[in-house]
């Protein structure tokens, strides 16, 4: 579940509030994305995958919410882990992560794309 997006490391792009299957995080004027509807997270990572600067923290349990160390989290080299561990943007080339999940970028994009067209 998502637990934590780092003030520090966030530069509001929105690419995680784009990419939410939930739409749990929310967008607001001049500021970092806020966890909106944290009960609506699936833990899916996605959040995590598409921001560029390892500013969000997804916890393991799907279930419940979390008391959240930032300064744990900082210092566990979490953050960023998922991508890294994906073969995400940065990490695509680089031999220690062979993983081709990032190569499913498109059909994500292409599976949002169909839900926000399709009648409800």
């Amino acid at each position: 579940m998502i637990e934590l997006i780092l003030e520090d490391r966030c530069t509001a792009c929105n690419k995680c509030v784009e990419i939410c299957p939930t739409n749990v995080l929310a967008i607001v004027a001049d500021q970092i994305p806020r966890i909106a509807r944290q009960e609506d997270c699936e833990t899916c990572f996605m959040c995590e995958l598409y921001c560029p600067h390892d500013a969000i923290y997804v916890g393991p349990d799907c279930e419940n919410p979390q008391p959240v160390d930032k300064a744990a989290i900082l210092a566990s080299g979490l953050l960023g882990e998922y991508r890294r561990h994906h073969g995400w943007d940065e990490w695509a080339g680089d031999p220690r992560y062979t993983n081709e999940h990032w190569q499913m970028e498109n059909v994500f994009l292409r599976a949002r794309d169909l839900a926000k067209a399709s009648p409800v």
